[in-house]
Order: structure tokens, then C-alpha cells, then sequence
């Protein structure tokens, strides 16, 4: 049976993964900060073949307690701090977890043994604003972020890895990516949320930033797949993971409303709050997968209409059991 370790099992993608890997018949093992992490009893329920230890990017001896554990083929690093916007006011946390967190665990793997296979997941925020379009493995980087930026001192880490001390360590491109599972900071669950509760009458308006920013958007489950075909792979190597298609935030709030059966949404929907808007925006990102199609066999299986119906079904779902709930307690409150 294979091992893998996962880093920040408690994100999106950790959750498709693992569910990936065990139908695989992997054991896997995930890094989880802190004991009292507030995710913990959900990972524990939704996850329980994973193996949880405790470890953090920030700390070296607890990444050498979770490789020396679980002892892994494969090692998936997941845990980064992810949010654009907080990078802005938090430069040097982002730097030393997104950036050095990868030098800590690659020169772990080094010393410790360096057969293990690492997948490190880069960023479509790395080409910022981009002096190409689409954007492929070649294109030329140009953050306009700490996030961005310590993407890709964590992208050139990685192949200095590879270069320089033949370890099997694979750059994945990712660009937008979401799911059910995404957290409501990030603007597809915020809309996809808001959508539901409005629908449902719970929620009047949706405070949003730059609507009109383009993004190439793609269902994490599909790439997952991908992080995992590239460790199997015979050679290691960098790819951009992307559906191929650019759509606004403006078209998501189309797809989302008319889920819901309203057309006509303009009048719940408050854009270009200064609040949400980044000091320096990227306006389009769009990447071009032919290197995945190509030498993985790889391609997105969800389209984007899917992808926005699929979280915003689920966002009903939630808001609906909600009301259910409130209405019972209601209800059980009368009968004392």
C-alpha cells in the first residue's frame, strides 16, 4: 500500500484529494495545525481513513515528526496561506508560510529521503498581470501580490529542488479552482451564498469588488486528478491546469441568479466596494493546458455553468436546513 502526507488537510482540495488517494488504495496521512483547530471534529468525521498528525509549515520539527511518521511516497503540499487580499495586510506571515514553508519541507525531504515524490501547488496568480494571453508553462511571471509573489519564489524553489538535487518535485499551475468546499472569503462562495440567502429572503443585497475581473475557473475535484497524474508521471515536471476559458465574476452572477430563477439581479448586487477591491488587480487569467492534455492525458470534465450550479446548489441546501432548523426551534419553543 502506498502512503502519501498531505499538508493542510483542512482546505478544499485536501478533501478531493484524500477521497482520490483512498479510492487508490493509498493510506493516507494529513498535517493539521494546531490541536485545537477549529476544523478538526469536521475532517475527523468527513475524513476518517486520514490519519491526522499535528504540524505546521512554520515549524520544522513538526514537519520532521509528520515525514518521519508517515513515511510517505508522496508528499502534497496543500498548506499556504491562499487569500489574495490578506496577503496585502499580512506580507511577511504569507511570505514565510506560502514561500519559505516550501524550502523547510523540500530540505526536509532531502535529508530525510529523497525518493519521495512532492507536488507543490503554484498559482495563475504568479503571471499577474500577464504579458500574454492564454498563459502557458512558458509565459513570463509577474506577481502583483505577497501571495503572488511568494508563489513564485515557492514555484522556483521547487525546480531548484528537482535541478539541483534530482528530487522528484512537480510544479502544478493552478488557476481558479472551486467547489462547495471553498471558503466564503473567496468571491465564488461569497456570490454563492449571498444568491441562496437572497433567494430564501434571508440576505437583501451582495457587497462585491471588481465584477468585471475574468477568471479561468475549473471544479477542484477535476484537479486533483491532475496533481495526482503528474506524481505518477515517469518524469516530473511543471504544468498549468486549466479549463482553457475565461469568465467575469459578472457571468457567475448571471449563472448563479438565474439558478435560482432570478433574471434581473442588478438590484441586489452592490459592485465596486472599495473594501473588496486589491490595491493592484489583475484584470484576466486564462490558461492554456495543452502540456496536461498532452503528456497526462488530463482535461477539465466540469464546464463552467456545472461548476457555478453545483455551489450554488449546495449553498441552498445549507441556507434551506437552516431555516428548517430556526423554524423547529421556533416551533419546539412554543410547546414549553
Amino acid at each position: 500500500m502506498k502512503k502519501a502526507l498531505i499538508i493542510g488537510i483542512t482546505g478544499q482540495d485536501a478533501y478531493y484529494l484524500s477521497k482520490l488517494l483512498i479510492s487508490k488504495n493509498y493510506k493516507v496521512y494529513g498535517v493539521i495545525r494546531g490541536q485545537n483547530n477549529p476544523k478538526l471534529p469536521l475532517i475527523e468525521k468527513e475524513l476518517p481513513e486520514v490519519e491526522l498528525i499535528e504540524g505546521d509549515l512554520l515549524d520544522e520539527t513538526s514537519l520532521t515528526r509528520a515525514l518521519s511518521k508517515a513515511e510517505p511516497e508522496e508528499v502534497y503540499n496543500l498548506g499556504a496561506i491562499t487569500f489574495v487580499k490578506y496577503s496585502f495586510d499580512n506580507p511577511v506571515l504569507t511570505g514565510n508560510v506560502t514561500g519559505l514553508g516550501v524550502v523547510r519541507l523540500l530540505e526536509l525531504i532531502r535529508t530525510i529521503n529523497p525518493k519521495i515524490k512532492y507536488f507543490q501547488p503554484s498559482s495563475a496568480e504568479m503571471y499577474g498581470n500577464a504579458i500574454e494571453t492564454p498563459q502557458s508553462e512558458t509565459t513570463l511571471f509577474n506577481p502583483q501580490s505577497p501571495y503572488a509573489i511568494a508563489k513564485v519564489f515557492a514555484y522556483q524553489t521547487t525546480k531548484f529542488y528537482r535541478e539541483a538535487f534530482g528530487i522528484f518535485a512537480c510544479n502544478g499551475i493552478l488557476f481558479n479552482h472551486e467547489s462547495p468546499r471553498r471558503g466564503l472569503e473567496f468571491v465564488t462562495r461569497k456570490i454563492s451564498n449571498g444568491v441562496a440567502r437572497i433567494a430564501l429572503g434571508k440576505q437583501k443585497v451582495l457587497i462585491l469588488g471588481n465584477i468585471e475581473a475574468k477568471r479561468d475557473w475549473g471544479f477542484a475535484k477535476d484537479y486533483v486528478e491532475a496533481m495526482f497524474l503528474m506524481m505518477q508521471h515517469p518524469n516530473p515536471d511543471d504544468y498549468v491546469i486549466a479549463t482553457n476559458e475565461a469568465h467575469s465574476v459578472k457571468e457567475f452572477l448571471d449563472l448563479a441568479f438565474k439558478f435560482v430563477g432570478i433574471k434581473k439581479w442588478s438590484k441586489y448586487v452592490i459592485a465596486n466596494d472599495p473594501r473588496y477591491i486589491r490595491p493592484l488587480d489583475v484584470p484576466c487569467l486564462i490558461g492554456n493546458n495543452v502540456k496536461a492534455r498532452k503528456k497526462l492525458g488530463w482535461t477539465s470534465k466540469t464546464t463552467f455553468k456545472q461548476l457555478v450550479e453545483i455551489i450554488v446548489k449546495n449553498d441552498l441546501e445549507i441556507e434551506k436546513d437552516s431555516v428548517a432548523l430556526s423554524q423547529e426551534c421556533k416551533n419546539s419553543s412554543k410547546l414549553i
